[in-house]
């Protein structure tokens, strides 16, 4: 070995047990490690940051955006409310739950579907008595494979497309990963769907980490002109609040509180729905039924725009103490709505804008975010932080769909590149007010572009240093004279053990320069080595660290770091076994 590739070798091997170790940030971990390569002359100054302006890195961003902007339109939430109920036989719901991840990864970040269906998924759990620990792992391992089916599903398929076009002169295209991901998605949602659930520990049930669970406010709704519940009464909606967790008080008319629940009275346009439940329940019921969160004409299409939810703590000496919503003037002074008032658990019959704040009172404020924060300054109430919700504006679904496949489609049959195809989608939701500055900015995950941004000059030094040829010669070495399929399948295997341990993203930069020497070695087409390298990098199922999305139920579902494996180890071996004839079927030698 040249003293260049120790120093490689020596680098990558520190970066590889930091990242196992798992003490320090990855990030943190890759920047260090390229400034190490810099000052150690494996990386030239002037190539040290190509990484953030490559287009693998832009376009994980610019998904990573379209993704928020998906759930900002209720594009998410109109699909998945197909798939929840809690009448289904387990198996069932595991099925529909996991059908719906793996098409959602395929079209938005699989990151974001877990994170939008981990909730649904454990509200179905808490509603059919049973631990969410059954379900979450299959609804995990089902974004995990859907992401394999596209481009833009998981960021080292965009990887892996890149690093194609750089050495083969000719990227991956939107739907050129579909035929094998189709093959490998279906076989493993039929697996954890039918055997895979049965084979986890039941755990109990537990409150997703970072989210605590919010009080019950009482809320009022307007009744729109349009809205569904024109004509109906409150009792024939009590099916509905269950399924939502929502409870109906009463009724509002003419600016008074009809006695009792009023169960049986005909609603009509102009009259307030009395609420009770969480603030996401609450929303949720509102947007489906077409209600209004504003109490008045003129400010009722506020919810067009980027609007939020907001709970906020009253303290002693508040501004807000002793006075009500509609003497302090609040909508009007500050464009922000008292959307309903949480009591330690109590429930009164005053209007939600008549009713006069004590201190303890948690309020939950709707409106722009900054009009909101400036309100709670005024007001001299705390918001909590963590218990802040977007408030979906689900009348932008469709048009935010359309955008998308629009764009997608246009990507695809090659009239317009892929990074330009996103950056148009973004600025379109942008001008349509479907993501505003801050989510835009809040939806990228930095961590991650900055581990990508490091690595990618780092993957390239390992390159020029030959250490892709010496790990070649090995892996040619000890298979010599087996099958080209076997030799493949050693590839997948060797990708996978790594990406059990590691960031996808750093498995196939890693991997994916070896799978292409292999296969120039053997004299046979690089394509089914880069395929092999793009499933099985993705494939991280044996340990929560291997999947960002594994990381991330852990917590909610009680799994204990060996659990993994109990379904992971069979659905990896059923991959390689299913990956592999797949790989050669449809990317001949």
């Amino acid at each position: 070995m040249t003293a260049d590739q120790i120093f490689i070798f020596g680098l990558l091997g520190a970066v590889l047990a930091l990242l196992v170790w798992g003490k320090i940030r990855y990030d943190l971990v890759a920047f260090g490690a390229l400034v190490v390569a810099v000052l150690g002359g494996a990386v030239p100054a002037e190539k040290a940051f190509e990484g953030f302006g490559h287009d693998a890195t832009i376009i994980v961003a610019l998904v990573l955006i379209v993704s928020r902007a998906m759930i900002n339109a209720g594009a998410v939430e109109l699909i998945a409310n197909y798939a929840i109920s809690t009448t289904r036989p387990l198996p069932v719901h595991i099925g529909l739950m996991s059908i719906t991840g793996a098409a959602l990864s395929a079209i938005i970040n699989n990151v974001a579907a877990i994170v939008i269906l981990m909730s649904l998924d454990i509200e179905a759990a808490k509603k059919a008595g049973r631990s969410p620990s059954l379900s979450l792992m299959p609804l995990s391992y089902a974004t995990i494979l859907g992401g394999m089916i596209t481009l833009i599903g998981t960021p080292s398929n965009i990887v892996i497309a890149q690093f194609r076009d750089r050495t083969l002169g000719d990227a991956y295209a939107m739907f050129d990963f579909a035929p094998v991901g189709l093959v490998c998605a279906v076989v493993g949602i039929a697996f954890v769907t039918a055997i895979g659930w049965r084979l986890i520990p039941e755990g109990k049930q537990q409150t997703p980490v970072g989210e605590p669970e919010s009080d019950l406010f009482v809320a009022e709704a307007k009744v729109a002109e349009k809205s569904p519940v024109v004509g109906k009464t409150p009792a024939e909606l009590y099916e509905e609040g269950d399924e939502k967790d929502v409870s109906i008080l009463g009724l509002v008319r003419q600016g008074k509180r009809l006695p009792g629940f009023a169960a049986g009275t005909v609603i009509r346009k102009g009259d307030f729905l009395v609420l009770e439940g969480d603030p996401k329940s609450i929303e949720a019921f509102i947007g489906s039924n077409r209600l209004s969160m504003s109490t008045d004409e003129k400010q009722a299409g506020l919810t067009d725009k980027g609007m939020a939810l907001v709970e906020a703590i009253v303290p002693e000496g508040a501004r807000a103490v002793g006075r009500t919503a509609e003497n302090m003037r609040l909508r009007y002074r500050q464009g922000v709505e008292l959307l309903g008032v949480s009591r330690q658990g109590k429930r009164f019959r005053e209007r939600v804008g008549r009713l006069t704040i004590q201190s303890g009172d948690v309020l939950l404020l709707l409106g722009p975010r900054d009009h909101v924060e400036d309100a709670a300054e005024w007001l001299g109430v705390l918001p909590l932080a963590e218990r802040s919700h977007e408030v979906i504006q689900r009348r932008k679904a469709l048009l935010a769909i359309g955008i998308f496949v629009l764009l997608i489609a246009a990507a695809a049959l090659g009239f317009i590149a892929l990074s330009i195809a996103l950056s148009i989608a973004v600025a379109a939701y942008a001008l349509l007010n479907i993501v505003g500055p801050r989510d835009i900015y809040e939806s990228i995950e930095w961590p991650v572009i900055v581990l990508l941004g490091s690595l990618i000059p780092l993957g390239a030094a390992f390159e020029d240093a030959g250490g892709t040829q010496l790990i070649t010669g090995a892996i040619i070495g000890q298979t010599e004279g087996l099958p080209v399929w076997v030799i493949l399948a050693v590839v997948m295997a060797v990708t996978m053990i790594l990406s059990d341990f590691l960031n996808s993203i750093v498995t196939v930069l890693i991997a994916a320069p070896i799978g292409v020497s292999v296969a120039q070695s053997l004299n046979v087409s690089p394509d089914p080595f880069l395929m092999a390298v793009a499933v099985a990098g993705t494939c991280g199922m044996l340990t929560p660290i291997g999947h960002k999305n594994n990381a991330i139920i852990m917590g909610p579902g009680g799994y204990r770091f060996g659990d993994y494996w109990r379904i992971g180890a069979p659905l990896e071996i059923l991959m390689i076994a299913v990956g592999v004839p797949a790989i050669l079927f449809f990317w001949p030698l």
